[in-house]
């Protein structure tokens, strides 16, 4: 099986290193205050990027690891603070920041309590070395929280989401949690009108009904080595 480092980009050392710190907290905190003044995220990150000479992976970043107060106090209140016996889950978003964490890529600490990736799909995956330890890890978690059902979901779209469907039922196969897996054209949509959803996707957060924040403390528990970009959109008062 190929060894990959998902997620990984040689530019991150030093564009998220300590030498870039301040400037990336400066630039979370301008951000934070546009969005909350009603300024679309797209056209704030540009504004705040170009300001600060922000390369692009940058930008993403801080428009990843910010939200508005409303957004957060909405996300807040549907967080689920004990996992339920039943979640559902988005499949890639969930396993690829689990591989990133293995691949000790950057990871992002949002405002809203989530960890999300850079790594994106583009509409194609593939099956790495970290693959297999993510699920295990995973479905261990599952296991340990006491979840009896596990229903993921995984894009019809995009490629070898057939294999990883096999690999999460091989591997599940052992385990006490009783896990579903289904393809769907459209998970983004179909999570963001469900209950129980693990995902760290800011849209479907903002519609689903509720959801539990999985990978955070099992990334903690488990994966102590991880890379988490930790950044202070916050002034210095708070």
């Amino acid at each position: 099986m190929e060894t990959v480092r998902r997620g990984y980009e040689p530019k991150d050392a030093a564009e998220f290193g300590p030498k870039s710190l301040d400037r990336l907290n400066a630039a979370a905190q301008e951000l934070r205050f546009l969005l909350n003044r009603g300024y679309d995220v797209k056209s704030a990150s540009t504004f705040i990027g170009n300001h600060h000479l922000l390369s692009e992976r940058q930008r993403l970043a801080l428009a990843r690891i910010t939200s508005t107060d409303a957004a957060l106090a909405e996300r807040r209140r549907k967080e689920l603070l004990q996992a339920p016996e039943e979640l559902v889950l988005d499949g890639f978003n969930t396993i690829i920041t689990l591989e990133v964490a293995l691949s000790g890529s950057l990871l992002l600490a949002g405002m809203d309590g989530t960890i999300r990736d850079l790594a994106g799909l583009r509409g194609t995956y593939r099956i790495v070395d970290k693959t297999v330890k993510a699920v295990e890890l995973l479905l261990s978690r599952l296991e340990t929280l006491g979840v009896e059902k596990a229903l993921f979901y995984l894009d019809q779209q995009v490629s070898n989401s057939g294999r990883l469907r096999a690999l999460l039922l091989e591997q599940a196969a052992e385990q006490a949690v009783k896990v579903q897996v289904e393809l769907h054209p459209s998970v983004d949509g179909l999570l963001s009108r469900m209950e129980n959803v693990v995902t760290s996707d800011a849209i479907i957060l903002d519609k689903c009904k509720s959801w539990y924040n999985l990978n955070r403390s099992l990334i903690e528990q488990t994966i102590p080595e991880a890379w988490v970009l930790q950044l202070n959109p916050y002034p210095k008062e708070f």
